[in-house]
């Protein structure tokens, strides 16, 4: 057995739990010599006897489990099991059929250096006058799913090349060359080589090096809190005005929420039990050969919690921090620590309420200041910034920033350009993508038993009900299936998603509740005979909702990497389960919709994609009335 010390069933594996499960797993099953770790991570206890074990089981050691999954190069094929960490032992271990597990990192590195070796790939190069492969990049996109080439383990590799061992070699792809690499084997299965492009050599930088001095004309901001933070750290545990949760990190999706709740005088009110990124893809709609192939999973194909960033003060984050650091494994199953993996800190977020009565010539004014929680992964050329925003009034902002390298192209100008943009007078292009991210919200709105209603805004018929011709009134419905709640948003009639509790009202007798506000999104325009729309089925819908079930997880299932499609919500709603008065489980769909820019090139400026959970009946009244008006520095206050 294994002494595990822990403040709650929910932590996350320490390095010594992770180094643990893979010792007592070897100590009993003989691993392939061909081997590689893809997950080492908390099994976390079902949620029953999570919530009776926090809500009273103070100081109890619970079985700690990890969930590993391992690829075996040997035999071509994904294991899983659980091992418990507490015991000593292996609790389950089964081959997976049919299924190819996440690229892992060193098949990133490994996969590069296959294609520079190849014969074939350095001549497909040296076609284009490229000899130095020292100066190549390439990208391992995943093959996705074309029913060619059953059976292998693919990546299918595109190629760019630097100018220099400094230069952006995203300026200068490689067009028509694709390398299909065997990553059992870790050697170019095969070399497309669909006919030869010039490569665009126009400069594409965006360092010091290159773009030369920067603007001399702005001044510091110094962002300090000279008497502390307000919000205090128990290991994972954080508390910050009303709101309570817990920090988590999965390699799979990277900063996870757990029970986050409303301190209600002395009760501890739940909202969420779990939410996280569950999955994300991001569907090009170029028809180029080299390009309408690129689809990317980035959470089930590449494990966006193990490309998480080492976040630095100052750049990534600014104020006073409170660092977390996540440990993940490599593929020999050793820990690895990422440092600084999560931030979180407080930051001004402008008016939170204000009236002036200009009767009495008094005014009051309150700011609004919110807790960040956050970390950025960076997937290839693209970075992305993930941010839970913990409000005042018991709002939560997710909120998505983009931003990094566009994915390049090369057009022979001999056909107008419709499926991009321009980037410069060589050729180089952008092409038209979406990125959409599933995210999973396992609702727990004032206790486990939740109802979903639908509500929008509805025009009164002109006639007697409606004499002045200008009524209107917020029409709602419950949904009671699976089905049902598989919906699409409607900003022209301001759509909303009420989340109400089955076993708490407020002060005018209605259900407790709290809404999901989309803002901006947008529907997927692969046609659902595509490759990716089959295997991202859940991008079809910006809604679904389903009864909570230990074993789903991810929207677009567990093993999405070459996957002909089909699983995870399609699958499991076909079912079509009740919905009322159940625990539930919200998935939300965040679309965003790129057609680049030039302004995008050659480094993106951040763009956005956010949805907000709100209190909608969850309290009596405005919950901030008991915030102090802020200080002035003249008047010692502002207001009255």
């Amino acid at each position: 057995m294994v002494q595990v010390q822990v403040r709650n069933v929910l932590e996350p594996l320490s390095a010594d739990e992770v180094r643990a499960a893979v010792r007592i797993l070897k100590a009993e099953q003989p691993l392939p010599a061909k081997h590689r770790f893809i997950q080492v991570a908390l099994r976390e206890p079902d949620k029953a006897h999570a919530l009776a074990t926090l809500a009273g089981a103070n100081g109890y050691a619970p079985d700690r489990e990890a969930a590993i999954v391992l690829l075996d190069h040997d035999t071509r094929s994904t294991w899983e099991g659980v091992v418990s960490i507490s015991a000593g032992l292996v609790v389950s271990w089964e081959r997976i059929v049919g299924v190819q597990s996440p690229i892992a990192m060193e098949e990133f590195m490994e996969c590069e250096e296959a294609c520079k070796a190849d014969p074939a790939f350095r001549e497909a190069l040296a076609k284009r006058g490229v000899t130095d492969m020292d100066l190549v990049m390439v990208d391992p996109w995943s093959a996705g799913h074309y029913d060619d080439d059953e059976g292998r383990r693919l990546s299918r590799a595109l190629v760019w090349v630097r100018a220099d061992p400094d230069d952006n070699g995203y300026a200068h792809p490689v067009e028509n060359v694709i390398a299909l690499v065997d990553l059992h084997e870790m050697t170019v299965h095969r070399v497309e080589d669909h006919g030869v492009i010039p490569i665009p050599w126009a400069d594409g930088n965006y360092t010091p090096k290159y773009t030369g001095e920067p603007r001399s004309d702005l001044k510091p901001i110094e962002i300090s809190q000279p008497e502390g933070v307000s919000f205090t750290v128990d290991g994972h545990e954080v508390a910050w005005q009303n709101w309570r949760f817990r920090v988590g990190f999965t390699p799979r999706e990277g900063l996870v929420l757990h029970t986050v709740g409303w301190q209600d005088s002395e009760t501890l009110r739940p909202i969420l039990y779990r939410a996280s990124l569950a999955e994300m893809v991001v569907p090009y709609g170029d028809t180029n050969i080299t390009q309408a192939r690129k689809n990317a999973f980035d959470v089930g194909e590449y494990n966006i919690g193990l490309l998480a960033n080492s976040l630095e003060l100052g750049c990534d984050c600014l104020g006073e921090i409170r660092y977390f650091d996540a440990v993940v494994c490599d593929n020999r199953g050793e820990p690895m620590t990422i440092a600084n993996a999560i931030c979180m800190h407080e930051e001004d977020a402008s008016l939170l309420w204000k009236h002036s009565d200009f009767r009495t010539g008094t005014s009051e004014v309150r700011r609004s200041r919110k807790l960040v929680v956050s970390f950025i992964s960076t997937v290839g050329n693209y970075d992305y910034g993930f941010y839970w925003n913990f409000f005042q009034d018991g709002s939560i902002l997710f909120e998505i920033k983009q931003t990094g390298i566009l994915t390049t192209a090369v057009t022979d100008g001999s056909a107008p350009l419709k499926y991009g943009q321009l980037l410069n007078s060589d050729g180089l292009y952008a092409p038209i993508h979406q990125h959409f991210y599933g995210v999973r919200l396992d609702m727990d709105v004032d206790g486990t038993d939740n109802s979903l209603y639908e509500v929008h805004a509805e025009q009164v018929p002109t006639g007697s009900d409606n004499p002045f011709n200008n009524a209107f009134y917020s029409k709602t419905t419950l949904l009671k299936s699976e089905s049902e709640a598989q919906q699409n948003v409607d900003p022209l009639v301001g759509r909303v998603w009420k989340i109400a509790s089955g076993s708490r009202t407020n002060a005018v007798g209605e259900a407790t509740a709290y809404r999901l506000v989309p803002h901006n999104n947008v529907a997927a325009f692969a046609a659902p005979e595509a490759s990716v729309s089959k295997r991202a089925g859940f991008i079809s819908k910006h809604l679904w909702a389903t009864p909570w079930n230990r074993s789903e997880n991810f929207p677009a299932g567990d093993y999405p990497n070459q996957h002909a499609g089909g699983a995870g919500l399609p699958e499991w709603t076909a079912a079509d389960r009740d919905i009322e008065n159940t625990d539930l489980v919200l998935w939300y769909t965040l679309g965003a919709h790129h057609p680049p820019r030039l302004e995008d090139w050659p480094v993106m400026p951040v763009t956005g994609a956010s949805f907000m959970l709100q209190p909608a009946g969850f309290f009596d009244r405005n919950p901030t009335l008991d915030v102090p008006a802020p200080k002035h520095h003249e008047n010692g206050h502002c207001g009255t």
